[in-house]
């Protein structure tokens, strides 16, 4: 990197490895809890429980009245303390009607608190002054690499570590709170929660666990808000109140506190009904009773000097209806909204019947459970890599745990491109977008062969023609619009990666002929000519036609030629691999003799000015697409190495901006002021068409991420390292949320590039046929460490310098999965 580029002292791209904490004014925070397809519940920087997405459906700023924690100790001499167990509500205060009743904003909370996180851990420590014990709390949903169905469980763990630093013991009690939400409808003008049916709670005992099971009666059975949830402890000395008081007004809330204040413990109170307003005898006034379904769960115990105790919850949902579809138009939305919809189960309720079997799978599995992902998670986060690096990797775990991204009852996996607050946008797990993704495919690789197996045994056509948006793997009619030609041919890549990950040939054997049909489509409709490039319009993930040749979308088909061509020789159709390589090589290198332009390629087409929304001369971000595809699948190169090299030094060093505010567009604005990030396009040279292709302007980190990926692979590390660093700037917690990178919509799915940067930056690349791992990392390489996945098995790899001899000592720990005959090299 040129000193000029430089946005950032050297010490501080490679080894800037300090986790990062978030204090209570972080808002943007929202760490979520729950697991794949499952929905969401999630967790604030002042440890409140917010953004309840449990009902197969985005709702970010969907609250749960009166769900929350507190916390009350006793000391020797009398003295009685009880907090609200969040940090004190930070401003803006200018509520019109004041904080909600059920927010009881009114009750003392911490008076300071910082959260971190370690995926899939999140920790929120809490401060005060009056406390005499430390409290922290920690909550996690399982999540285990390669095994997609204890990371797909509806619920999560919540504890509480109480420490006592004094020189006397003290009497601590912890009671968690739950509103049954089961027939939830809508909010009604005072943000209140309206519900459809009668909501139950109950006290139930079991075994070694106790709690509340919240259930409804007279619920429409094909509602989403239709099914159970629970709060529950392996506390079997717990006391329990199934129902707040069922008054008017916030007698319920008055109740509670006096009562856990009192002694710390919940009564199991009989009492239905607290009359003495007139008013809401003579009237209907629901919202003065909607608080009556919320239900407490209570530990105590004694606290002894000097030690940690743990009040351990879990939380769990059990809403098993989908909308069997895509609710993304306001005829589909207006649809759900009147109950007028099919619907198709959530593969978590084949699984659990309920939110109790939920609840108690979790706590009867739960040293198994904690202990594997916390194994995942050590083993990640002990790599001597930049903590942004692994932040950018992990925080977009989160995606495949969002409500983007779901499972139906044969366990088939899908996904929206990303969500807004109420609705899903971009759906049908659309081909295009999912080109950029690799963390599914390296640490749940059954999951995205699940996808692969719906594109092409479903979505494609008998000429071809892949339909890049899945709806027949919804049993709806097939999605009818021209075909992509950037995904489906990603879809053959993809499908290559999936197989050699996995080494299932049988995978291979059952989509092959689909393979080939798609391959003979692309001749056919995009490389007329056979010269192993595209030149008729080719539709493209900017929801626009490219025309000419574009050396984003030919880079696609020249890895899918490559890929075609080594499964065709696996699987002994020798002639039909020479025809693929034969016009792979015809391909690559005209190209490189038209294209490229001394310093990157550029759009070939007479007149840009014809079409719009080309992008003709420009430096395209984007231009090297299939080359990022082929090094993450283990392809190699797909054109001429030096000029790979010069291309994404060049995409670096035209198209990354310094601050936003020097850098004019009409587009989105995703990055503003100050701002760094990388645009999809720029003109160096002049010859920026009038009407550029849509989005030229914007900044996407999933494009941010293949280009960082891109640098590393050809050796550029400063340069890679700072758009990565300029990304997770951006998502410090008080501007954005950390888990959350934003496109079409909140969680997008384009973010996942990220495991690409990974892959790179370890030199990480494993090989089917030997069954051999190898690494070549790009920081660090005399003391290095981190973690791999290859699709089978997982765990960590060193590497050091022996002083006394000088040579490089390699070792590698498998931790989980099968690892028979798994070989370093």
């Amino acid at each position: 990197m040129r000193a000029e580029d430089r946005i950032y002292p050297l010490t501080e791209i490679y080894s800037d490895n300090t986790q990062k904490t978030y204090d209570r004014e972080a808002k943007a925070c929202d760490f979520l809890l729950g697991g794949i397809g499952t929905g969401n519940i999630s967790v604030g920087a002042r440890g409140e429980l917010r953004s309840w997405q449990i009902f197969n459906q985005p709702a970010l700023e969907n609250s749960n009245p009166y769900t929350f924690f507190a916390i009350r100790t006793q000391e020797t001499d009398g003295r009685i303390t009880a907090k609200v167990l969040e940090s004190e509500y930070t401003p803006p205060f200018a509520k019109a009607q004041g904080f909600l009743r059920s927010e009881v904003a009114g009750w003392p909370r911490c008076t300071g608190s910082v959260l971190s996180s370690k995926y899939p851990f999140v920790e929120v420590k809490f401060r005060d002054k009056d406390l005499p014990v430390e409290v922290s709390m920690e909550a996690f949903t399982p999540f285990i690499p390669l095994n997609a169905d204890d990371s797909g469980i509806p619920g999560a763990y919540i504890r509480y570590q109480v420490s006592n630093p004094t020189s006397r013991p003290v009497t601590v009690s912890v009671a968690g709170s739950l509103n049954n939400a089961v027939g939830f409808e809508d909010y009604d003008m005072f943000d209140i929660m309206t519900f459809r049916g009668q909501r139950l709670n109950e006290k139930r005992t079991e075994d070694s666990m106790c709690g509340i099971y919240e259930s409804g009666e007279q619920v429409p059975e094909n509602m989403l808000s239709n099914g159970t949830m629970v709060l529950a402890t392996s506390d079997m000395d717990a006391t329990i109140r199934p129902y707040w008081l069922q008054g008017q007004w916030t007698d319920g809330a008055e109740d509670f506190w006096d009562d856990f204040t009192s002694d710390g413990e919940m009564e199991e109170s009989s009492e239905t009904d607290a009359l003495g307003c007139r008013m809401a005898e003579l009237f209907d006034f629901t919202y003065l009773h909607f608080l009556s379904r919320v239900g407490t769960v209570c530990s105590k115990r004694v606290v002894e000097p000097g030690t940690t105790e743990t009040f351990e919850f879990v939380i769990t949902w059990h809403f098993p209806n989908r909308v069997k579809g895509w609710p993304d138009t306001m005829e589909a939305l207006d649809a759900v909204g009147s109950g007028e919809y099919e619907t198709i189960r959530n593969y978590y309720a084949v699984r659990f019947a309920d939110a109790w079997d939920a609840a108690r799978y979790l706590l009867r599995e739960k040293n198994r459970l904690e202990a594997q992902s916390r194994m995942f998670s050590e083993a990640f986060y002990q790599t001597t890599l930049p903590g942004y690096v692994l932040e950018a990797v992990a925080n977009n775990i989160t995606v495949l745990r969002s409500p983007t991204c779901f499972r139906i009852e044969n366990g088939d996996f899908l996904g929206w491109e990303g969500v807004d607050r109420t609705a899903g946008c971009g759906s049908g797990t659309c081909t295009h977008v999912w080109n950029y993704a690799q963390t599914a495919a390296y640490l749940f690789p059954e999951l995205e062969r699940s996808m692969r197996r719906i594109e092409f045994l479903k979505e494609t056509r008998a000429d071809g023609h892949m339909a890049y948006r899945t709806f027949r793997g919804l049993g709806l009619k097939q999605w009818d619009m021209l075909p992509s030609a950037d995904g489906q041919l990603g879809a053959v890549v993809r499908i290559y990666r999936e197989w050699k990950l996995s080494g299932d040939d049988e995978f291979l054997r059952e989509c092959w002929e689909p393979i080939l049909r798609c391959m003979e489509f692309a001749r056919r409709t995009w490389d007329q000519d056979g010269d192993g490039l595209f030149e008729q319009a080719q539709h493209v993930t900017y929801d626009t036609e490219l025309y000419g040749i574009t050396s984003m979308v030919s880079t696609i088909y020249l890895a899918a030629l490559k890929a075609a061509a080594e499964m065709a020789e696996y699987l002994g159709e020798i002639k039909k691999a020479g025809e693929f390589r034969e016009i792979f090589e015809k391909g690559s290198k005209k190209l490189d003799e038209i294209s490229f332009n001394g310093e990157y390629y550029i759009q070939i087409l007479e007149n840009p000015e014809r079409y719009r929304y080309q992008y003709g001369e420009g430096c395209l971000a984007d231009q090297l697409l299939g080359q990022y595809m082929a090094h993450c699948a283990g392809l190699g190169y797909v054109l001429d190495t030096a000029h790979v090299k010069t291309a994404v030094e060049s995409i670096f060093r035209y198209d990354f901006i310094r601050q936003a505010r020097d850098y004019v567009h009409g587009e989105r604005a995703f990055i503003l002021n100050e701002e760094s990030g990388l645009t999809p396009c720029t003109w160096p040279k002049g010859g920026k068409p009038r009407f550029p292709f849509t989005y030229y302007g914007e900044v996407w980190t999933g494009i941010e991420y293949e280009v960082a990926a891109l640098l590393l692979f050809e050796g550029l590390t400063e340069e890679g390292l700072t758009v990565v660093k300029a990304v997770r700037e951006r998502h410090d917690g008080y501007k954005r949320n950390p888990w959350s990178e934003v496109e079409s919509g909140n969680y997008y799915t384009r973010s996942m590039a990220s495991y690409g940067v990974y892959l790179a930056l370890t030199g990480f690349s494993f090989d089917h046929g030997s069954h051999t791992l190898s690494f070549k990392p790009q920081v660090n390489e005399e003391d290095f460490s981190g973690f791999w996945c290859n699709g089978r098995a997982w765990g960590t790899y060193r590497q050091k310098r022996n002083p006394a001899s000088g040579e490089l000592e390699k070792s590698m720990e498998v931790l989980y999965g099968d690892d028979t005959g798994l070989r370093l090299v």
